[in-house]
């Protein structure tokens, strides 16, 4: 009993599931109908009208597919390396001189122009050395004076006016010392820029070479990066690039190569490239981490949707429409988009459509109606049987 129970209820399944494949998979029928299956249970497919909706192998009518338009877009090769930026120019101040310091202008965090005096030495004795250089050169101007008017009596030998030329000179190259001496105990700013955190305050002595202060010019920002070598005939100077700092995901700003390195790193097998942003509105930093991003066109390719590619043993194809019949046309793919696939082949031109939705049902030669054209999907005819489901 219990084994009759399940013969039938083999039974039902195998019915239902077979009434499912004729409705869903009209392509199924011909096979199914060959088999002598359908006969055995008692099942009949439904003779289609030469001018009905089937699809498929044994449908009789076109098959209903939805095409896409072939087109032609660039090869892109897009490059993304992290680089470190630092500033346009950075320059540390020092003091070429010793003594203590009696003024002090550095405001850290703040601009200063090139040219403002950031730091005072004692300069008593500077002073006083450029005084008596002044005196020296008065004296040895008023005997040179005098020596010449008396040459003209010839009291004067020419030795004696020699010595007060040299004198005159040596008087001069004395003062032009005691002036140099003097504008040592003043540290001015070379450049323009944002003054760094210091550590020293008016009275603290320095001595020479002794780092007072960091003057930063961040006017733009200098990013060093690595390429690979593949992509080193495609740089040139000026070169666009995207930047976005790692810290700041939302800012996106646009650059351009500013420095190529002439030796390609043996171990890596890169190239050092350095690239510049602007940074009017200074939100950028030394020290920052930056992606980089530079896209290199190449050749035009055929372009089409993701989904009209298909594959076989003999690698990726797609169906084609071409005055009403379907082709399988091979491809080759050079490069996947987010919309596109970009494609090489002998066979597709940028004239052709291809097929998106609708493959399964298609065959090498077969009638094809589009969608597109039609208005409306047809749906196939649904199944009989001599007794009614």
């Amino acid at each position: 009993m219990k084994s009759l129970r399940q013969f039938f209820v083999f039974l039902l399944v195998l019915i239902a599931g077979l009434y499912m494949m004729l409705t869903f998979v009209p392509a199924s029928r011909p096979y199914l109908a060959e088999t002598g299956l359908l006969d055995l249970l008692g099942i009949e497919v439904a003779s289609q009208e030469p001018g009905s909706s089937g699809r498929g192998w044994g449908g009789g009518g076109p098959s209903l597919v939805v095409t896409a338009a072939v087109s032609q877009e660039t090869l892109a090769d897009r490059i993304t390396a992290i680089g470190d930026g630092r500033a346009r120019r950075s320059v540390t101040l020092r003091s070429n001189a010793v003594g203590v310091l009696t003024d002090l202008n550095l405001p850290a965090g703040q601009l200063i122009e090139a040219g403002t005096v950031v730091a005072l030495l004692e300069n008593e004795a500077e002073q006083i050395a450029l005084k008596q250089a002044e005196l020296q050169l008065e004296n040895a101007r008023t005997e040179q004076d005098r020596v010449k008017r008396l040459q003209n009596t010839g009291a004067v030998s020419e030795v004696r006016l020699r010595e007060t030329e040299l004198a005159l000179q040596s008087a001069e190259l004395a003062l032009s010392q005691a002036q140099f001496d003097l504008s040592q105990r003043r540290i001015l700013a070379p450049i323009s820029g944002w003054v760094g955190i210091t550590d020293i305050e008016e009275g603290d002595r320095v001595s020479a070479q002794d780092q007072l202060a960091t003057i930063t010019d961040r006017s733009e920002i200098l990013i060093d990066f690595r390429v690979p070598e593949r992509v080193v005939g495609k740089l040139d100077l000026g070169k666009e690039i995207t930047v976005t700092p790692l810290g700041m995901r939302d800012l996106t700003l646009t650059g351009e190569v500013s420095a190529i390195d002439s030796v390609i790193d043996r171990a890596s097998r890169t190239l050092l490239v350095q690239g510049r942003v602007p940074n009017a509105d200074d939100q950028l930093r030394a020290g920052m981490a930056f992606s980089v991003s530079l896209t290199f066109v190449g050749d035009p390719f055929l372009a089409i949707p993701p989904l009209a590619v298909q594959w076989s043993s003999d690698g990726p194809f797609v169906w084609t429409v071409r005055e009403g019949k379907a082709h399988q046309v091979a491809v080759e793919i050079a490069q996947r988009n987010s919309n596109s696939v970009l494609v090489l082949s002998e066979g597709l031109t940028a004239e052709d459509v291809v097929v998106t939705e609708g493959v399964q049902t298609l065959r090498e030669g077969g009638d094809v109606q589009d969608a597109n054209r039609a208005g409306s999907v047809q749906s196939g005819a649904a199944p009989s049987r001599k007794t009614t489901l």
